[in-house]
């Protein structure tokens, strides 16, 4: 071959280790090695299990020796620092968790054990997921392979950098407000929120519990479709996990979507949103028409009140799940003369100022006296934004619309201003508010060589359709075959 392994996506790779062309050992130190060599450029990794990555290399070949292979057999990926490990460090790019090792495996990392996947080890995100540039991380910023002195997005910018450097074949990362697709678009790559309830959330390190999901980070569609196919489904152990079996997702991709209507919110097309990020927008729903589908416009009439309900919704869910760590249980202890002072060290220096700070906003919000003001209200408006996309898909079957208003931006630009900084999401946080699946797909390049995604839509449970979808973009365009000069 004159391709490197780590080049190739599951899609290329699987066949190849099935026929036995190539070793699961072969790939996975090829991998490590890459990252041994690159990761210092980027920080995209905060874990690298290089013994236990080569001992999970052996088991698969001696799997597919014994033809129990299945597509993910020997396929090396990377995990978010937000899905516990059994015996793999977890630190949720905290130094609360510096030194925490957790005693059981997150239910997406054991259906990827049992297809015998490889995991390579755990990559960079921002402090508990809250951010959207993984400038974040108590271990310092990921670098964007595109341009080093970028963010990669956030919070999964660690997972995103990886499968766009070749650090990785593909990666999973979690999602709360754009944290898959935002990344994944600025990084060049594909990446997909399910619907809530659709994988679960067993072993997620929870930020906000209704909002959370788990979901794949790919160099291709198929590739997606593929992971999901692992991970999504009914587990117990989630209450969150809905009880309904999940298709076979790879068998819509290669269908046409001639007579498919696509959704083009006008409120996502407007003041503050980038003339390139419109640019390749536009130019890719000339594709799609292109393709057959019909392009209809639709309203999402309380878009412009996302930003403001999410801060209030997810930081009051933040403020009760990370009340967990106070220096008794787990974690990092800062000394203090009495229980309480114990409590106020341990979290002041544990936390980072980010976390620090939706922790406050969201004990605000939810005080005696405030509750109805803030959490009730923001509760409300998140009924009426799950109403707009109902009404929406009442018309169309899909949404199509940017990922994120601008490309990424440099290193260090919006660090001092969080507003700034929250508006970054302004059009992914809708759907994680309405709980539907999105999809982030290669769409273009602006003028200084940065990725642009175009995101796809779907109503509950239709991630089969935009993959279909995101599927016969890619395969009509070549946004998704160019590399980082990386």
């Amino acid at each position: 071959m004159t391709e490197p392994l780590y080049r190739l996506s599951i899609s290329k790779l699987a066949p190849l280790l099935a026929r036995g062309e190539v070793s699961p050992v072969e790939v996975t130190a090829q991998l490590l090695a890459r990252i041994k060599e690159r990761n210092g450029e980027l920080n995209a990794y905060l874990t690298v299990d290089e013994t236990g990555a080569l001992e999970q290399a052996r088991e698969a070949e001696a799997r597919l020796g014994r033809g129990e292979a299945s597509t993910l057999t020997g396929i090396p990926l990377a995990l978010k620092d937000v899905m516990v490990t059994k015996g793999l460090r977890t630190t949720c790019a905290s130094k609360i968790l510096e030194n925490f090792v957790p005693p059981f495996d997150a239910t997406v990392v054991t259906r990827l054990r049992r297809e015998g996947a490889v995991i390579l080890g755990k990559a960079n995100m921002d402090e508990f997921a809250m951010g959207s540039s993984t400038e974040n991380s108590a271990y310092g910023p990921t670098h964007n392979p595109w341009h080093r002195d970028y963010i990669p997005g956030g919070s999964s910018g660690g997972s995103a950098a990886a499968v766009a450097a070749d650090l990785c074949v593909a990666s999973l990362g979690s999602d709360t407000g754009g944290s898959i697709r935002q990344p994944a678009s600025h990084c060049g790559v594909v990446g997909l929120k399910p619907t809530y309830g659709r994988v679960s959330r067993y072993g997620l390190v929870a930020y906000a519990s209704s909002l959370d999901q788990i979901g794949p980070i790919t160099k291709e569609v198929r590739d997606a479709a593929i992971l999901l196919n692992t991970i999504a489904g009914h587990d117990p152990k989630d209450s969150t996990s809905v009880p309904q079996a999940a298709p076979d997702y790879t068998a819509a991709l290669g269908r046409e979507i001639h007579g498919l209507k696509i959704g083009v919110p006008r409120e996502y097309f407007g003041h503050g949103l980038d003339p390139e990020v419109e640019a390749a927008i536009r130019a890719a729903l000339k594709t799609m028409d292109g393709l057959g589908a019909d392009l209809i416009e639709v309203s999402l009439p309380h878009t412009e009140y996302a930003v403001a309900t999410y801060y209030v919704v997810a930081v009051a869910e933040a403020s009760s799940n990370l009340a967990r760590y106070d220096g008794v249980k787990y974690g990092f202890r800062a000394e203090g003369k009495n229980l309480m002072e114990t409590y106020l060290n341990t979290r002041t220096q544990g936390f980072g100022a980010e976390v620090r700070r939706r922790i406050m906003l969201g004990t605000y919000t939810l005080s005696s006296g405030y509750y109805d003001a803030y959490y009730k209200k923001g509760s409300q408006v998140r009924a009426l934004i799950r109403k707009d996309f109902e009404t929406a898909f009442q018309t169309c079957d899909l949404i199509a619309c940017p990922v994120s208003p601008t490309p990424a931006f440099r290193l260090g630009e919006k660090v001092a201003d969080p507003l700034t900084m929250y508006l970054s999401d302004i059009f992914t946080i809708s759907a994680n508010l309405a709980g539907i699946p999105g999809i982030s797909v290669p769409c273009g390049f602006s003028s200084v060589g940065l990725p642009i995604g175009l995101q796809l839509l779907g109503p509950p449970f239709g991630e089969a359709d935009i993959l279909q979808a995101a599927y016969a973009f890619e395969q009509a365009t070549d946004f998704h075959r160019r590399k980082p000069p990386f």
